[in-house]
């Protein structure tokens, strides 16, 4: 490649000096109207000579050289044109006291316009050979497209398909809503219509033969409306779309062209990149031996991910999954070989384990994501979530103080608001657990982010649907009014990285999660996503709630007291007061007679001795009125939903089904698209 480059540089150069040479020639021409007098032909000669001296020093000096051709622009025209002028100021100087007075002055002036438009031309010469000659032979094997989006990404794009010789794509014009921009050209593409038009537009251009393939939407800054409604528009011209993807893709480093993709529900969800304020966190982290519990799970394994842009000078990845353990570790190597990454295979119900680890590497901030996290399995398993998510959760905090550690950030979890399941509850536990202080000794500052659903993360609804929209349905929903707060794992985790920057100790950080999402919309989303009709194509299937699930999780519990004001985007804080050490050294002291007694309804209340909110009967009320509604093994059908009182649009389903239609939801509307 570098090879490549320097040949390229002296072809620039060898033309430049004939276009030197020929600009001089061409300005005698028209000073004497194409017919030289024989006496000035060695005037010429000797211009010629200072003109190449002169002018190709002064080109390498301003920087001719240090772009490629293929990727010229306005910033190289302007380059050009400085050459261009300092090299004629130096060669009219020297001209003038070299030749005398014979130099004709007005040559000097013709030169400097010639040699101009000849040294652009040969700058601009390559991306005008890529853009105008191999466009005009782009044959059959490419797909014609429509871009969705007349901005600066869609004008890149563009510029990208024209330039590669290679590229698979044959730009055939502009959607865009903006009315200032229809009908005008942008790079020599039209702009045809507006989203709207999308099913019209189309219809034009294939009318004769089927010229346009496909649309790809350019809006990587969009917001989730702005992207459902650029997916309907799409779906109704009946062609598939992708997308461009967002700012933190784009600098991945690939080209656009390579990037472009499927739309995914994260582009649906709308989530705008959360902007980390670094240096705080830099400070944290940097220098530090961090240990990251959980590490080779989602949420652990994105932390780890994190963490070690920052430098810590250990990072420790814990867990007792030894197969995930070895794949992050393996990604961690990879891109940053500098990291002194340590693998710890280890279980935190394990209290000697936990002490070797922190003694060894004299670990001084703590995240603690290793929990069972799953809601109807921990119904059925309360034995072992108060095990792994308890004790596991006191062990550590225990460790971490007699090995003086920093701080300790918990991963927490919405359903620890208001609990009516076994998680949650443990959840609030490990809270109160994390934020307890010993007035007479210090220890870790304890602190614990709380947030909902993760996208992508194991156990997640959404892998859980492209399962079963892989095999043909039927989807399968718990109940059409079931609504959950949805963030994708790097913002969740971004976020929760910063807020333990700015713990002072027993808080609460709880994450702006946006809207709930209603899962039958989102279920309807990724269908149509798949290219299928919900309904149709595709069944949904109502299965009723399952043990400790609620029809909408809470943020908080409504009560504004500890409340404070944020001091980070999208986090707000709360601050209770803390439960004193011995409260809780106590209170664990019972738990383990009662666990080693296995005695679940005496958990239970022990449990809500410290979570006094936890409501167990309160769920298995909520979960019997539900059974009420879907009672009966018909009722999993669509037919049964009619009898439900859930109201219907009128059209028919698959099979001949009714299809149902529930309260809009401000999140993740239905979309809907031209038949």
């Amino acid at each position: 490649m570098k090879n490549d480059h320097q040949s390229d540089v002296w072809i620039e150069r060898a033309c430049h000096l004939g276009a030197v040479g020929l600009s001089v020639t061409m300005a005698f021409l028209l000073r004497f109207d194409f017919s030289i007098p024989n006496g000035v032909f060695p005037i010429l000669r000797q211009a010629v000579l200072l003109a190449a001296l002169t002018k190709l020093p002064i080109f390498d000096w301003v920087g001719f050289y240090r772009g490629l051709r293929r990727f010229a622009s306005i910033p190289d025209l302007y380059i050009v044109f400085l050459g261009n002028l300092a090299g004629s100021a130096i060669f009219a100087a020297i001209s003038i006291f070299w030749i005398g007075p014979a130099m004709p002055r007005s040559v000097l002036l013709i030169d400097t316009l010639v040699c101009f438009l000849a040294t652009a031309l040969v700058r601009f010469s390559v991306r005008i050979r890529d853009e105008a000659f191999l466009r005009e032979r782009s044959g059959d094997g490419r797909r014609g497209i429509i871009i969705y989006g007349a901005g600066a990404a869609g004008a890149e794009l563009v510029h990208e398909i024209h330039s590669n010789r290679c590229t698979r794509y044959e730009v055939k014009g502009f959607l865009d809503d903006d009315p200032l921009k229809q009908g005008v050209l942008i790079l020599g593409v039209p702009v045809l219509g507006s989203g709207r038009q999308a099913f019209s537009v189309v219809r034009s251009l294939n009318r004769r033969k089927p010229v346009v393939d496909e649309i790809i939407i350019a809006m990587p800054s969009a917001t989730g409306p702005q992207m459902r409604e650029a997916l309907a528009n799409c779906r109704a011209a009946r062609i598939p779309c992708k997308t461009v993807p967002g700012i933190e893709e784009l600098l991945s480093g690939k080209v656009l062209t390579a990037q472009v993709r499927n739309l995914s529900v994260h582009d649906l969800l709308g989530r705008q990149p959360v902007k980390m304020d670094e240096t705080p966190v830099q400070a944290s982290i940097a220098g530090r031996s961090v240990l990251v519990t959980g590490a080779a799970g989602s949420i652990g394994s994105e932390l780890c991910r994190q963490v070690a842009r920052f430098g810590p000078a250990c990072l420790i990845a814990f867990d007792q999954a030894e197969s995930d353990l070895f794949r992050i570790e393996n990604e961690l190597r990879e891109k940053y070989p500098e990291l002194e990454l340590v693998t710890a295979l280890g279980d935190i119900r394990d209290p000697h384990r936990l002490a070797d680890v922190l003694k060894a590497h004299g670990v001084e901030s703590i995240y603690h994501a290793a929990a069972y996290k799953h809601v109807p399995m921990m119904e059925s398993h309360v034995l072992e979530a108060i095990r792994n998510n308890i004790l596991g959760t006191w062990n550590l905090v225990r460790t971490a103080r007699h090995h003086n550690a920093r701080s300790l950030l918990m991963i927490s979890s919405d359903k620890a608001v208001n609990p009516i399941c076994v998680m949650g509850a443990t959840k609030r536990v490990c809270e109160r657990i994390v934020s307890a202080r010993n007035p007479d000794s210090g220890g870790p500052k304890g602190a614990s982010v709380r947030f909902g659903n993760v996208l992508g993360s194991n156990g997640s609804v959404v892998p859980i649907f492209q399962a079963q929209i892989s095999i043909g349905g039927p989807v399968k929903v718990t109940h059409p009014e079931a609504r959950r707060y949805f963030m994708t794992i790097s913002e969740a985790v971004s976020l929760a990285v910063q807020a333990s920057t700015r713990s002072q100790g027993s808080e609460i950080f709880v994450l702006d999660m946006g809207e709930p999402v209603r899962i039958v919309d989102l279920a309807e989303t990724m269908i149509r996503l798949a290219g299928k009709v919900p309904y149709e194509d595709i069944d949904i299937e109502f299965t009723g709630l399952r043990p400790g699930e609620k029809l909408l999780e809470e943020i908080n519990d409504g009560q504004n007291a500890g409340i404070l004001p944020r001091c980070l985007e999208k986090v707000q804080i709360i601050r209770e007061q803390p439960l004193t050490w011995d409260i809780v050294a106590d209170w664990i002291n019972e738990l383990e007679i009662l666990l080693m007694a296995r005695q679940e309804p005496q958990l239970i209340q022990h449990i809500q001795k410290l979570v006094p909110e936890y409501t167990p009967a309160a769920k298995c009320t909520h979960v019997q009125a539900e059974q009420k509604l879907l009672a009966g093994s018909s009722l999993r059908s669509r037919s049964a939903l009619l009898s439900s009182g859930v109201r219907e649009n009128g059209k028919a389903g698959k099979n001949g089904k009714p299809r149902p239609t529930a309260a809009p939801t401000q999140f993740i509307p239905p979309i809907a698209y031209e038949q």
